[in-house]
């Protein structure tokens, strides 16, 4: 069987989570099956990443991407459109000739298109049967739910209405999806009634990857998360301006490390930075959570299920998250991981596990346990039996 994917980021190097996910599907896919990859790339891509997809791809091609800018003159002609202002400002029409040349070049049993952003390049191949891999709306109806502001709530309201109708239409080109979690197929029932094949294929972790990076030292704290992505700005400005004050408060010595990309970003403005050491991008962030006593997870924002946290108790490091940081993920608070929302509870929480060397063993051995069902080695196989479904039911219904 060929496949075709076509991926809105470039899997290599699996820096952050968007990458991981796409890179630890495709190398169960090329196990099985000849994969071609067409793929967006925000930077340029070294030939040493080249080479690493090459082992699991038989054909790569690189596409740059055009990241939305909000003035641009086809963003400002979207609110004109019944799509969303991000799909005309970011059309590509290198991509759609890339993936239309390979079509014509190869014939392909499935075509996979990884997020929102690609989806509508697979319609390039007519007679293919196509995935949707990872479908994501949650977040915006979310941030619709959330908002208080009357005029910031009514264009939450018309992003929501116009994503979730164009997502709806997508679907209806598309013979299967995938979500990540329970929750998000429940969005997907709401916007696309009776649409059936549906795939819950959570985040997962590399559990033979997980190796010793040496004894967590004392009264260390670890977020991993590029600043860059608003989500994860948020949460660390909260847990600076609301809860680690009252954390240095009772212990002095304690200190948070910042990994990820800062690109542009105004550190300065963050309060409470005495503590924090933010080291920017870093090729692995294993060994800075696997040394640290608790990894904390204050997210308010977001879509998906976390990655962070399910590298964290990979690595044996106890977590503390919000609900939101948690959503999505099948673990026990109280057993695998402390869950708390309010400032004071969510530093109270990190105190316990700081405080409790017997509380910092159990969450340890309770999270590896719990993490196993996560494995990429368990995830990567059930995703490979979905395309080939899919394709099968496709050729058929064809």
């Amino acid at each position: 069987m060929r496949c075709l994917f076509i991926s809105r980021w470039f899997p290599y190097p699996p820096d952050n989570g968007a990458r991981l996910r796409m890179f630890n599907l495709l190398k169960p896919l090329s196990s099985r099956y000849t994969v071609d990859l067409i793929s967006f790339a925000s930077e340029p891509v070294s030939d040493e990443a080249l080479a690493a997809m090459r082992r699991y791809c038989e054909r790569v091609d690189v596409v740059r991407y055009r990241p939305f800018q909000p003035a641009r003159w086809t963003a400002l002609a979207g609110f004109l459109s019944a799509r969303p202002r991000s799909v005309i400002d970011t059309y590509s029409v290198e991509m759609q000739r890339r993936v239309e040349q390979a079509g014509h070049e190869r014939a392909y049993d499935v075509v996979i298109a990884a997020e929102i952003d690609v989806a509508p390049y697979a319609m390039a191949l007519p007679n293919v049967p196509r995935v949707f891999e990872e479908v994501e709306i949650g977040k915006l109806y979310e941030r619709y739910v959330d908002e208080r502001h009357p005029l910031k709530k009514l264009r939450a309201g018309l992003t929501w209405s116009k994503s979730s109708r164009y997502v709806a239409d997508l679907l209806r080109s598309f013979d299967g999806c995938t979500v990540v979690s329970e929750q998000e197929r429940e969005y997907v029932r709401q916007i696309a009634p009776g649409y059936q094949p549906t795939r819950v294929v959570p985040n997962g972790v590399d559990l033979v990857g997980s190796a010793d990076f040496g004894a967590p030292q004392a009264d260390t704290l670890a977020y991993s998360g590029a600043l860059t992505y608003y989500a994860n700005w948020e949460a660390v400005e909260f847990f600076l301006r609301e809860a680690f004050h009252l954390i240095r408060a009772e212990r002095p010595g304690v200190q948070l490390t910042v990994t990820g990309r800062l690109d542009g970003v105004p550190v300065d403005r963050l309060p409470n930075r005495d503590g924090v050491v933010f080291t920017g991008y870093v090729d692995d962030v294993r060994p800075v959570v696997a040394r640290s006593w608790v990894s904390v997870v204050p997210l308010l924002t977001g879509g998906g299920t976390r990655l962070k946290i399910l590298e964290s108790l990979a690595l044996g490091t106890p977590v503390v998250s919000t609900s939101k940081g948690a959503e999505g993920l099948d673990l026990v608070p109280g057993r695998d991981i402390l869950i708390a929302d309010e400032p004071a509870d969510f530093a109270d929480a990190v105190l316990r596990v700081l405080r409790d060397a017997n509380l910092r063993e159990t969450l340890s051995g309770n999270g590896r346990r719990a993490v196993a069902r996560y494995d990429w080695q368990i995830i990567g196989p059930g995703f490979c039996d979905f395309v080939e479904e899919i394709s099968v039911k496709g050729k058929r219904g064809a």
